[in-house]
């Protein structure tokens, strides 16, 4: 019986890594990295390999998605360890896969991590208890112009609750969906503005974790002409009523009008 180890990056470098996971990381007989889900600022899987002594080797979402290497591994190895960005379990295809080294008989243990999920609250100074379900936001595509993400944002404004609004990413070929295109996306299917008023300040968080992470808070109009960096980027979008100390908070990130 092996074990597979499901150990989180974080939202930063390997420096984010706690001392324990970097122990389990040098012990293991092999190394998985997931980037699709995430991505760790360049040069992280390789400053890590070279400090645990071992390689890293990147699957992408359909090698893991087949279970195949990770089992072919657990088959040979006492320990084998998957590291994900963020925190592990935050993605359903990590709990398949946990399920999966389950059924061929192995154990698997958990490393837990920061995770946008949580993260982005914190940085922006938002109750973690007022926020609804989470929405991610697709790439555009010919004769694909889903409205659920506004359906679920509405829902969420109709109950007082905030929205945590995950954008898509490609990372195999360097492509992610910027805070600016989403912004472009979300007026475009919202033109009467039902959704998101003219008036209605959203927040962008960008690079959360990581050295030179930044917060926008402003109407639509007023973020669209902001450069807001490199990725990663999410956007939150507030209740229509906020408690006393998020609205402080987020006073600490208002831009100044144009």
């Amino acid at each position: 019986m092996s074990e597979l180890w499901f150990v989180g990056l974080g939202l930063g470098d390997e420096q984010g890594l706690s001392r324990r996971a970097v122990t389990v990381l040098r012990d293991s007989g092999a190394v998985f990295a997931e980037q699709y889900t995430a991505t760790a600022p360049p040069g992280t899987l390789a400053r890590l390999s070279a400090e645990i002594g071992h390689p890293i080797v990147l699957l992408d979402r359909a090698e893991l998605e087949s279970e195949g290497p990770v089992l072919a591994a657990l088959a040979r190895e006492a320990r084998v360890v998957l590291l994900v960005v963020g925190d592990p379990f935050a993605a359903t295809t990590h709990v398949a896969l946990r399920l999966a080294a389950e059924r061929a008989g192995h154990r698997w243990h958990y490393l837990s991590n920061a995770s946008i999920l949580t993260a982005a609250a914190g940085f922006l100074g938002l109750s973690h208890y007022r926020f609804g379900r989470t929405v991610s936001l697709p790439f555009p595509a010919p004769d694909f112009a889903p409205r659920s993400p506004l359906e679920q944002i509405a829902g969420n404004r109709s109950r007082g609750l905030h929205t945590l609004l995950l954008l898509d990413l490609r990372p195999e070929v360097d492509r992610y969906l910027t805070a600016t295109e989403a912004l472009a996306i979300l007026r475009e299917r919202d033109p009467d503005r039902s959704t998101l008023p003219e008036e209605a300040p959203l927040a962008v968080a960008a690079r959360v974790g990581r050295d030179d992470a930044r917060g926008f808070f402003a109407p639509i109009a007023r973020l669209r002409a902001v450069d807001f960096g490199p990725p990663m980027h999410s956007i939150v979008v507030p209740a229509p009523e906020l408690h006393f100390a998020e609205t402080a908070a987020l006073e600490r990130f208002r831009l100044p009008p144009d």
